[in-house]
């Protein structure tokens, strides 16, 4: 993909993707529009112990990134599996400010989830392990049951294959009762399909340059 390197009003860095002219992250911040819906309501709405995470977009990782960061701060043990068909070119990784704005040992966290090998579980700390999957939604039916769901894909009008009933209904296989599903979109059809689904469905308050975002848990 033809990708440039943008800095966000956080300071953070996103990605800009030229031939879908989308952008990986919000651009009114890139780690506070995944500290708002991926963590504060998702991966902080777990109970203590151990979680099982799936994300539906690897991206830059850094997601990743905020999720080990987390687990560790709270001793929560998460298992996280995470799905991307075109990974991010490494040189364009290397120049991402994540690492350096996470705070001690944040770059360090962050080389050794990219440096992970693709399609096998790597031990990353003792709160954090990762299975970095080479392929999507559309391509494979991860095993598992999952106790929280990022789903990061692209947007609907940019990658349509991603957000269609197969795919949400792919998803809730993966999921038990008490699962949460978090996704930055709120797009009306997706509320409807969670639904049919048997999940409660609400809209919570977005981040500085959204309105709302979608949080469903499983019934």
């Amino acid at each position: 993909m033809d990708t440039e390197l943008r800095i966000t009003s956080d300071g953070s860095h996103t990605l800009y993707v030229r031939g879908m002219d989308e952008h990986y992250h919000s651009r009114f911040g890139a780690m506070t529009e995944s500290e708002h819906i991926f963590i504060n309501a998702g991966l902080g709405t777990m109970p203590p112990g151990k979680v099982s995470i799936l994300e539906v977009g690897f991206g830059t990782g850094l997601n990743a990134l905020l999720t080990a960061i987390h687990a560790a701060r709270i001793g929560l043990r998460a298992s996280y599996k995470t799905l991307e068909k075109e990974p991010v070119d490494p040189a364009l990784i290397n120049l991402l400010n994540y690492g350096s704005l996470a705070g001690e040992g944040g770059q360090e966290l962050f080389n050794a989830i990219h440096a992970a090998p693709w399609n096998s579980p790597e031990v990353i700390t003792e709160w954090f392990t990762i299975e970095k999957r080479l392929t999507d939604l559309t391509a494979e039916d991860p095993s598992g049951i999952y106790d929280l769901v990022y789903f990061d894909a692209f947007g609907p009008d940019k990658q349509p294959e991603m957000w269609n009933p197969d795919v949400i209904r792919k998803v809730a296989t993966l999921t038990r009762t008490g699962s949460v599903f978090v996704t930055y979109s709120a797009k009306g059809n997706l509320k409807r399909m969670l639904r049919a689904l048997g999940f409660d469905v609400t809209h919570l308050p977005g981040p500085p340059g959204k309105r709302v975002f979608t949080r469903a848990v499983r019934k």
